[in-house]
């Protein structure tokens, strides 16, 4: 991520001057924290081989002080106060592990006013106020560092701004949630409804009490967010993302994907397009014979196209303590490297220098194009005529329609796959069709991901 120290360890009379440790404080000690500290301390040899230095945490912000004592021992100074950690003049870096965006973003903001690096894995802190926090760590001369915000153990953000520097990326699509993806899995495999595939999710801990921020897409939101700054150097735009989740999709229609066979997943997908980019965040009809369509349980996978590189997928665990905290060090690592190099020789923090980010326009909904599916209640099996005829007369590339595996409980079914579409153009037929007196209820739309070009 970052070029090693202009000033490396010198040697005196033939052996190396041992540099000072890097001196940690870190704002959380829950499920990251601990994991943090737990493999810190467990390797930390091989980390110091690797850094050049030692890391060692050295002041942790807690709301529970007798818990983080149980974590960290007599040895490491713990307080309740995080404004105390981000600002001491023993920290060199700030590690910010405890969430949330208000309170997050004043102790990152102070330890960067302080001359403080910092190491986050808080995806909603960036994608909410990246844009400040990205200036202020520019103004300061510091790095701000985020690999386990995106994907945890992949190593997505690392892969985007050093691994494919070469390309002009095209697209982004991941699977980038593993609650919703475990949820979804479960309705393929066990013939689950949602509620119920829920409700496993949060009794084995995938998924919190209020699921809504995975459940209703903004978690995996907050993570394409800086997925797509890093790919084609625009600013962290979360507010211009159409988002939409899981929580509407049926049963029915992951059975009936499988007879199309597809499988659903929720995706976030950034792509560009001459008109500007597209960015998104919505269950889709993947191939069930694409690799993205066998990314089951929690797991997450990222998928990348470049000019050059072609396609180019990641693949890892979407959540975990210990997963989380192999991303966090990572970036403590390059953090220790960089200590003590001119900030301008350094990989910028969203992989494009400041002068060469761009604002590119988003598309709106109506102009994203895709292919789509399309369930449509019927009142009678031979009315699938009548739905060919009036999709024909909408002139949609229609490519397949064919009736549903009957099902007692739901009544006949058409299914209908369609080549490239506008959104605007999808809208007009569904329109069209909830008026057409063969039609016996809501029609269901989900968009098809080839995931190929």
């Amino acid at each position: 991520m970052y070029r090693d120290p202009v000033l490396s360890l010198q040697p005196l009379h033939g052996v190396p001057v041992a540099m000072r440790p890097l001196r940690v404080g870190m704002i959380g000690i829950g499920t990251v924290g601990s994991g943090t500290f737990r493999v810190l301390a467990r390797n930390q040899a091989e980390i110091a081989g690797r850094a050049g230095r030692g890391i060692e945490v050295v002041m942790v912000a807690a709301r529970n002080l007798p818990r983080a004592a149980g974590i960290v021992g007599d040895g490491v100074p713990l307080t309740d106060d995080p404004m105390h950690v981000a600002t001491h003049p023993d920290v060199d870096v700030l590690v910010e592990v405890a969430g949330g965006t208000g309170p997050a973003r004043d102790w990152v903001l102070a330890a960067i006013a302080h001359g403080k690096h910092v190491v986050t894995a808080n995806k909603a802190l960036l994608a909410e106020h990246g844009a400040e926090i990205f200036a202020a760590a520019r103004q300061h001369g510091v790095a701000v560092a985020y690999e386990g915000a995106v994907a945890v153990s992949i190593p997505i953000v690392k892969a985007l701004r050093e691994g494919l520097t070469a390309n002009r990326i095209e697209w982004v699509a991941g699977i980038i949630n593993g609650t919703t993806n475990f949820i979804l899995s479960k309705m393929r495999d066990e013939g689950l409804d949602f509620a119920a595939a829920l409700a496993e999710a949060q009794a084995l801990g995938y998924a919190e009490a209020d699921p809504a921020f995975d459940i209703e897409g903004i978690d995996a939101a907050h993570k394409l967010t800086l997925l797509a700054a890093n790919a084609f150097g625009s600013p962290v735009r979360f507010a211009d993302l159409q988002v939409e989740g899981i929580t509407a999709l049926q049963g029915l229609d992951v059975a009936c994907a499988e007879q199309l066979s597809y499988r659903i997943k929720l995706l976030g997908i950034a792509r560009r397009r001459e008109e500007g980019i597209e960015l998104r965040v919505q269950p889709a009809l993947v191939p069930a014979a694409h690799l993205m369509a066998h990314v089951n349980g929690s797991m997450n996978a990222v998928m990348v196209k470049g000019d050059a590189s072609g396609v180019t997928m990641y693949y890892g665990a979407g959540a975990g303590s210990e997963q989380t905290a192999s991303a966090v060090i990572a970036d403590l690592v390059d953090v220790a490297r960089l200590d003590g190099t001119h900030a301008g020789q350094r990989v910028p923090h969203l992989g494009f220098h400041a002068h060469a980010m761009n604002e590119l326009p988003v598309l709106p909904r109506a102009a994203v194009r895709t292919s789509h599916y399309l369930r449509v209640p019927v009142h009678a099996a031979n009315q699938i005529e009548a739905v060919a005829a009036l999709l024909a007369g909408q002139q949609l590339p229609v490519q397949q329609v064919v009736l549903a595996a009957e099902r007692p409980e739901t009544g006949p079914q058409v299914l209908v796959l369609t080549g490239p579409a506008a959104q605007s153009a999808i809208d007009l037929a569904v329109h069209a069709l909830q008026a057409h007196p063969a039609v016996n209820g809501a029609v269901t739309t989900l968009r098809v991901e080839a995931l190929a070009s």
